[in-house]
């Protein structure tokens, strides 16, 4: 049986009248992360993240490699340092156009080489597939991807997880024959994100992005909209077209029904979840990364790389969700699906409503979505009301109080934080109900606001 009192979740109480110098926390989710014991601050832009978010880390994992698994990527580990001398054959390193990315952390070794900390790993992957080329036609397509540490060296770390300089995040690179096939795998990966981010249950919406330092030619962007969001997104209610604003000047040249007037355009802030591009052979080109056709010859392959933040995305999730004071997880994301809290100690209930605890914490192991998702808050010292308030700031999404109304008229007492319900109900209907919240429909999961705007 998990248990709240076995917990490793210390808390950051941070006093009313507290004096909190800005940059210490600057977003919702991270103070709601810290007060919950989330999360702690390690360094500037560095965090421990402590067990709770760890689950929900790892479902966040699972949900990614399910969803890539399906449109055939593998997943492999690059090594977290690539040797800079990569970085200056494909030209984002020391290059006369652009320079060295100021983001950039990197480190020399005893022999005096520069290993670069990846924030990206299109030099280290090309590279791969390179040490093996020519690679035949028949080979292709061909879908790698990680999930694994970056780093980015940013100047002001800000909003906890969201801009940090040490981040989780799923990176896929595709590797086609041609630049046909290489559009189809994009619009394939484009697919697998929309139906990723609508299991996730958020509103989201998908923009053209601007290519910037990767290069290539076509590149989308996925976003939570919240007020945090430091991008800015445009949506033209003429056209259609939907764009981050450093790029809408360059599209409403191209689209032709597009006006441009300022009463037709709809602008929101976003936070970036995730990025798609097509590079073509910006990379392969530069590092000899080739397909053998069938007439023999060697050609650069087309290439494609889609990002993914992952404890981005969960900072994200609850920055949209929460309020200022109780954190609101998506369901397939949180940490534990449901909190059982127990009599307390000496009440006239603790005898008998003990064996019916073990009875329901047994019997929602079986029901679908909630094996392994169930944590029983057994601090029993504490009064009911006591842990229901803690419950409702962890977010737990479904909290089942075992208290007087059990002994008395069979009834347990349901709170359903996805919907902000309080239900009374008896013991099959308590179950019945709990699997019908844990298991929204796609219809359902639509309904909640998902959206998936259309590209120009």
């Amino acid at each position: 049986m998990q248990r709240i009192s076995k917990l490793f979740q210390p808390a950051l109480i941070i006093p009313k009248n507290a004096t909190i110098k800005s940059q210490e926390i600057t977003s919702k989710s991270q103070r709601l992360m810290l007060e919950q014991g989330l999360i702690r601050q390690a360094g500037n832009g560095t965090f421990h993240l402590l067990p709770l978010l760890q689950r929900s880390l790892q479902k966040a994992i699972n949900l990614i490699d399910r969803h890539m698994e399906a449109i055939g990527a593998q997943k492999l580990t690059l090594p977290l340092l690539t040797s800079a001398e990569l970085w200056k054959r494909s030209g984002r390193l020391g290059s006369s156009n652009g320079g060295t990315p100021t983001e950039l952390l990197q480190t020399t070794d005893r022999h005096g080489k520069v290993q670069i900390l990846g924030p990206t790993h299109e030099e280290s992957i090309t590279s791969l597939i390179a040490a093996i080329a020519p690679v035949t036609y028949r080979q292709f397509p061909l879908r790698l991807y990680q999930i694994s540490t970056k780093f980015r060296d940013e100047m002001k770390p800000r909003f906890g997880l969201m801009r940090a300089k040490e981040f989780l995040m799923k990176d896929l690179y595709t590797f086609d024959v041609d630049r046909a096939h290489c559009q189809e795998t994009y619009e394939e990966v484009n697919q697998a994100y929309d139906k990723l981010f609508t299991e996730i249950g958020i509103p989201f919406v998908k923009v053209a992005g601007d290519c910037g330092t990767m290069g290539g030619s076509v590149s989308h962007e996925y976003h939570f909209p919240s007020e945090l969001g430091e991008d800015q997104l445009i949506h033209c209610t003429r056209c259609g077209m939907h764009s981050n604003a450093e790029l809408f000047g360059t599209i409403r040249e191209r689209c032709k029904n597009c006006t441009g007037k300022e009463e037709a355009l709809e602008r929101q802030a976003g936070i970036e979840v995730g990025h798609a591009f097509i590079l073509e052979d910006r990379y392969t080109k530069a590092l000899g990364a080739t397909c053998l056709k069938p007439n023999g010859k060697p050609s650069p392959l087309q290439m494609g790389c889609y990002g993914i933040g992952v404890t981005r995305l969960i900072a994200a999730s609850i920055e949209v969700l929460s309020t200022e004071k109780e954190i609101r997880w998506p369901i397939v994301l949180a940490p534990y699906r449901v909190c059982i809290i127990t009599p307390k100690a000496g009440s006239k209930q603790e005898p008998e409503a003990s064996p019916l605890v073990d009875k329901l914490y047994n019997d929602l192991q079986k029901l679908n979505n909630c094996a392994g998702e169930v944590i029983v808050d057994d601090r029993s010292q504490f009064t009911i009301g006591k842990r229901l308030l803690d419950a409702r700031k962890m977010g737990y999404p479904v909290v089942v109080i075992v208290g007087s109304k059990v002994i008395s008229e069979g009834i347990f007492e349901l709170h359903d934080l996805t919907m902000d319900n309080e239900l009374n109900l008896s013991y099959n209907d308590t179950l019945t109900t709990i699997g019908t919240i844990l298991s929204p429909t796609e219809q359902q999961q639509l309904s909640q606001g998902t959206k998936v705007a259309q590209e120009l």
